[in-house]
């Protein structure tokens, strides 16, 4: 029998009375992400729901109004988990220039202090994947991307910062992100890109779709 079927069962838990949030078991790998892509499909298709919305390692669903058999809803919702297979999509590769450190990466001496690593090593160990973008949220146009190289995992800040720039590349735990729009933040600012992430005026507006990969490339580094 396959790994597929014998893995630990999602939590499911009601997000007030027109929302429901999957929580998928298991680690930021990216088969597990690729089931939640598929049961997104899936689940979007049915009568009950209004939206389907993969996140990292969840899926949100919501109806506009609550439904009559919930706990129907919620046993479709697990037997489809478990039948569901990886949904692979095949995304465009985007590349993205980044200065690395002085003003752009205020926090860059903090990932040198938790790591031990020269900010040269940081750099290139952080421009060496090609990160898959597991998701988008937080805010509009940001995300979440999976692949880092986990000798760069630095714990998210114990005080967050009221405010990171648009385009700000940072690390939080064992992920690393690019913020879309100026904001607060709990992660380690480390560089900084001018791409720019969303757009309301285009469709859709997001730049980056999950599936899409992205990969860093050293414009700079500030000592």
């Amino acid at each position: 029998m396959s790994a597929m079927h014998t893995d630990a069962a999602p939590r499911i838990s009601l997000l007030g009375t027109t929302a429901l949030l999957l929580e998928a078991p298991g680690s930021l790998d990216l088969a597990p992400q690729q089931r939640i892509w598929a049961l997104a499909r899936l689940a979007e298709q049915w009568p009950a729901i209004r939206e389907a919305v993969p996140g990292m390692n969840n899926l949100m669903l919501t109806f506009d109004t609550p439904p009559r058999d919930l706990q129907g809803l919620k046993t479709r919702l697990l037997d489809a988990w478990a039948q569901c297979p990886p949904l692979p999509l095949e995304g465009r590769v985007i590349e993205l220039p980044v200065v690395y450190g002085g003003e752009h990466g205020p926090h860059m001496a903090d990932v040198i202090a938790h790591t031990g690593l020269d900010i040269e090593t940081i750099a290139n160990l952080h421009c060496e994947p090609l990160y898959p973008v597991y998701a988008l949220g937080s805010h509009p146009g940001y995300c979440y991307l999976g692949g880092m190289d986990p000798r760069l995992a630095t714990p998210r800040r114990q005080v967050p910062v009221l405010t990171i720039g648009a385009g700000s590349v940072s690390i939080g735990g064992v992920q690393t992100g690019v913020s879309a729009s100026a904001g607060p933040s709990g992660w380690n600012t480390i560089g900084r890109t001018e791409m720019v992430f969303f757009n309301a005026e285009q469709s859709p507006p997001a730049i980056l779709q999950p599936g899409d990969q992205l990969r860093f490339r050293i414009e700079r580094i500030i000592r």
